[in-house]
């Protein structure tokens, strides 16, 4: 009587876990927040030298040795060795308006912490054709943390993605006209998930909790053109290639009802892209004292349009639970972003920047999710650039960016899993200096 009566109780809870651990896991390793002040998953936050024209005109300026990641042809047009790093600070705020759920909870929204990016360069040039160079950034990452009571918790309570780049690079004059360059990318994934189980009231209350993590190192490249037609006018593009990572770690279930038996760790496997881009742009010297820059990015978005992950060392309840193989259908899109901006140099110490930019979403409204609460962007800029001497230059930029009003629609595939509805609000505020050394 006992075993028929848990039986009984077991094969409608496990088909309910089945489509809230596909979300979970899926979501892990791809899903984003309004953190990246580019959308998706990418980060702009390389340079502030850059920062300052809205990014429009990095392939086709070799302003400092932060050109490694924006054209890495334009270390030809650094005539001296060059140090160069700095900072950039986010501050990020998300109003959620309009809420509905069958869930109990609250919807403080502000859910990224302020974040610090750091990037670094080096650079030198080998004779009048050849140099080389190393930097160090951050391509993609996200945080996004949800109050612990957040009412659409059972769709993401807690994200952080981040990749760390190594770039050696090294870049060729061909003639006065055309310089070409690029290098491996060694890069860092890591990654960490959790997620919230409405179990509350088959477990005395207390609510499943699943965390996910995973790591991989993977090589990538970077390769860029760079043609001067004239004094004035430059043209470039850069292409940054697609990652493959095979991310390894694990899946915790905790505070599970006990009947269940599907408290522990599982080792995980999760095979993704991120995604490949190409950046082209043309920067025009006006006089003397104004140049203009305008750019366009395309990202292959696409790539993230499913996802699997595979869980090992699972019983036979959590195979039936969905923790075995799982995947999802994303529907993410390929984007244009595009950019511009202008710059003026009042003396030979001070150099002023503008810029504005604008950035699609790569998700559908039909897609979009408390992980991925992001809309069309806009953003505008300001920067400076302050050098007392030929030999250092310090640069700064500040940003503000908003997003269209984002509507979140997340339908409940079980009670486990409550449905949840939204209004998100997303705006940031960005700063970022550097300092570059020449020597």
């Amino acid at each position: 009587m006992h075993k028929n009566c848990c039986a009984i109780l077991e094969e409608p809870i496990l088909q309910q876990n089945t489509g809230w651990f596909k979300l979970a896991v899926t979501a892990a390793l791809i899903g984003s927040s309004s953190t990246a002040l580019a959308n998706g998953l990418t980060l702009n936050e390389q340079s502030a030298s850059s920062a300052g024209t809205a990014y429009a005109g990095r392939s086709s300026s070799a302003l400092d040795a932060s050109t490694i990641y924006g054209n890495p042809a334009g270390l030809t047009k650094l005539r001296r060795s060059e140090a160069s790093g700095g900072i950039a600070v986010l501050s990020i705020n998300d109003d959620i308006s309009d809420a509905n759920s069958n869930a109990q909870g609250t919807n403080k929204g502000d859910s990224a912490p302020t974040a610090v990016i750091p990037f670094a360069y080096l650079s030198t040039p080998i004779d009048e054709r050849l140099s080389v160079g190393l930097g160090l950034y951050v391509p993609f990452g996200l945080v996004n943390d949800y109050e612990s009571t957040f009412q659409g918790r059972y769709f993401g309570s807690y994200s952080k993605t981040q990749i760390i780049t190594l770039q050696p690079t090294i870049a060729y004059r061909i003639n006065e006209h055309l310089s070409i360059g690029g290098g491996p990318t060694l890069n860092h994934f890591d990654a960490k998930l959790q997620n919230n189980l409405a179990t509350g009231n088959l477990n005395n209350g207390k609510e499943t909790l699943v965390t996910i993590k995973g790591d991989d190192t993977a090589i990538g490249y970077n390769i860029g053109f760079l043609v001067d037609f004239n004094g004035a006018t430059s043209w470039g593009v850069t292409y940054h290639s697609k990652v493959s990572y095979k991310l390894k770690g694990y899946t915790e279930v905790s505070d599970s009802p006990g009947f269940l038996s599907l408290n522990g760790k599982y080792n995980a496997t999760v095979d993704i892209d991120t995604p490949e881009s190409l950046d082209t742009s043309i920067t025009h010297h006006f006089s003397d004292r104004w140049t203009g820059y305008l750019g366009t990015t395309w990202t292959r978005w696409s790539r993230l349009d499913k996802f699997e992950a595979v869980n090992s060392n699972v019983s036979p309840i959590g195979q039936a639970a969905g923790l075995g193989r799982v995947g999802e259908k994303l529907n993410w899109h390929d984007t244009w972003s595009t950019a511009v901006g202008a710059s003026y140099e009042l003396n030979s110490q001070w150099l002023l920047r503008a810029g504005f930019a604008y950035d699609p979403s790569p998700v559908r409204n039909a897609d979009r999710s408390v992980r991925i609460p992001v809309a069309n962007r806009k953003s505008v800029t300001l920067g400076a650039a302050y050098s007392p001497n030929t030999d250092m230059t310090i640069d700064v930029a500040y940003g503000y960016l908003w997003d269209s009003e984002a509507s979140v629609n997340q339908s409940s595939d079980s009670s486990l899993q409550p449905a949840y509805s939204a209004k998100f609000n997303n705006s940031a505020n960005g700063l970022a200096v550097q300092l570059t050394y020449r020597y």
